[in-house]
């Protein structure tokens, strides 16, 4: 009797869709299987390597099914697609799953810890938490331009329209329902500064937190991010291999032997992209007042080429800067330029 070699597995709430193959990439069974009788399905089937996309939930069965002995996979979803026939069904996305994890070029998802995502989940919770604030704010300041009151961008500017606007000329019936969103405003301030402080003590327990947060650019949001949500960083060849997971580098149209680059790709993880890019910011901000260091690159990005861009061209350095401290286990030391 063939026994089977790979299963590619869909995922879904109550349903999943198993499709097995053997050695050869031949089909041997595809079938329909509640959520409940999934692992004792599993169990029954000899040791094999499973496969599934790396979407939500993907990360608990991994390890469910690695309790079990299997192999498990998991591929990115843009990288299943290629591979589904005509129309979509569960039974197709079983089979483009299988077929795609028997490729030998195919890129895989490390599958991450319970801990790997509770570390990741604090970084999640303050970063909902000031999305929250954001609409609260705009809220606040939409509602009061109603009546006649404006203030300059930014939270901080919040308090004095609401010292103002509350004193003054406010319709006594719009006033409680301002109160109730001040209130949430506070309440959120509490709680987004109390995971601050609980993010900055866990960079300051973590060794390898430390060590990035010895790059100029990176606090203790963007390194315990990095930590919690990046791939080990044995996974990349090279530096530029993990500025490109990230979205940093250029999108090629190249064609015929002529190289064509265009802009920033965005294709990558785009919680990490955009805090590099914002700490980034904030150090060509401070070049740009203060004066970047003689000879360095930053300064002479700086004298000729746009701000926005130069930004971007750091944010993928330091992604490399980045591998690189990882790979070497070892702390940022700034280059020294070179002598005249």
């Amino acid at each position: 009797m063939v026994e089977v070699s790979i299963i590619g597995l869909d995922i879904a709430k109550h349903v999943f869709h198993v499709h097995g193959a053997d050695g050869k990439g031949r089909a041997l069974f595809s079938k329909r299987i509640s959520r409940v009788k999934l692992l004792d399905f599993f169990a029954a089937q000899p040791i094999c390597t499973v496969a599934l996309e790396a979407c939500g939930g993907a990360h608990h069965w991994a390890r469910q099914l690695a309790q079990l002995g299997h192999n498990v996979r998991l591929i990115p979803p843009a990288y299943v697609k290629p591979f589904v026939k005509r129309q979509k069904n569960d039974a197709i996305d079983a089979e483009a799953i299988c077929e795609a994890a028997q490729r030998p070029s195919m890129r895989f998802v490390a599958v991450k810890s319970e801990e790997q995502q509770a570390a990741g989940l604090v970084f999640r919770t303050r970063d909902l938490l000031v999305r929250q604030r954001t609409q609260l704010i705009n809220a606040i300041r939409g509602h009061l331009t109603e009546y006649g009151w404006i203030a300059p961008k930014g939270p901080s500017h919040v308090a004095k329209l609401e010292e103002d606007a509350m004193a003054s000329s406010l319709p006594e019936a719009a006033r409680p329902m301002l109160r109730v969103m001040l209130d949430l405003l506070a309440e959120l301030n509490g709680k987004i500064a109390d995971l601050d402080q609980e993010i900055a003590r866990r960079a300051r327990e973590d060794e390898v937190s430390r060590r990035l947060m010895t790059i100029p650019g990176i606090g203790p949001i963007s390194a315990t991010a990095i930590a919690a949500l990046a791939p080990p960083a044995e996974t990349f060849a090279k530096g530029r291999d993990f500025a490109a997971w990230l979205g940093l580098t250029p999108l090629q149209r190249s064609t015929g032997g002529k190289q064509k680059l265009g802009a920033t790709s965005k294709m990558g993880e785009r919680t990490l992209r955009r805090l590099l890019i914002v700490g980034s910011s904030a150090v060509v901000q401070q070049a740009s007042k203060r004066g970047a260091p003689k000879g360095s690159w930053l300064e002479q990005m700086l004298a000729g080429k746009p701000r926005m861009l130069v930004t971007v061209a750091l944010a993928n350095k330091m992604a490399r800067i980045v591998w690189a401290l990882l790979i070497k286990q070892e702390n940022y030391r700034a280059p020294v330029a070179a002598k005249a």
